[in-house]
């Protein structure tokens, strides 16, 4: 199954305009917004879980990156409400479910094999930082080998400088409405610009939260 697998290309994707695909597990579902092979690939997916759903015990032998938008999610280690950040390196393994449902952002299989770092961040308590720019905030959440991923929190007509990414960036949105001179993005866009791409981000009166991964499309 090959989806957005041209990472030369830039993608827009509306969360709310895709379909959800079930998954082989019965009360999993799956938008699916970039993967490269089937059942086991390299995939970017909005992952829901039905109340009372059990997911396969498994290996992640390419890593896995969860961001919890709502529900709860579990695993033998804990409970994760909506705002944990979960990173589960190359060679971890878990068995996860959900009790009370859940929504999760998903990255699989995108770890460098040197990237051993385990995290369970809540970001409803974590500090932010002070942008660039007035307005824009910032919370690193993880950097390994040129690849960083933050939340980013944009005030109200916040405009930030034109600016190139050389690694490539991907934008998923969490609140409010992003806007660059390409278009507006709302709640639940997702945004791949390819490497070397370039814009010139900012907001309006929404404001908006954004997760930011950049220099990993390479």
């Amino acid at each position: 199954m090959d989806i957005n697998t041209d990472f030369k290309q830039r993608v827009v994707l509306h969360a709310d305009q895709l379909a959800w695909q079930a998954s082989p597990v019965a009360g999993i579902d799956r938008k699916l917004l970039d993967r490269v092979g089937g059942e086991v690939a390299r995939a970017s997916s909005i992952v829901r879980y039905a109340p009372n759903t059990v997911f396969t015990p498994h290996l992640h032998d390419g890593g896995e990156e969860i961001l919890v938008l709502d529900g709860c999610f579990s695993d033998e280690r804990g409970d994760y409400f909506a705002g944990m950040y979960l990173r589960n390196p190359p060679g971890s393994k878990h068995a996860p479910f959900s009790n009370d449902g859940c929504t999760l952002f998903v990255k699989l299989r995108q770890f460098a094999q040197t990237d051993n770092q385990e995290l369970r961040i809540n970001t409803k308590t974590k500090d932010w930082y002070p942008g660039l720019v007035p307005g824009l905030s910032v919370m690193p959440l993880h950097e390994h080998d040129g690849i960083s991923t933050a939340l980013v929190r944009w005030a109200p007509n916040t405009v930030f400088n034109p600016h190139v990414h050389p690694g490539g960036e991907e934008i998923f949105v969490l609140e409010g409405i992003f806007h660059d001179e390409f278009g507006a993005y709302p709640k639940g866009s997702w945004i791949r610009s390819p490497r070397y791409s370039k814009h010139a981000p900012f907001t309006k009166e929404e404001g908006a939260l954004i997760f930011v991964k950049v220099g990993h499309l390479i």
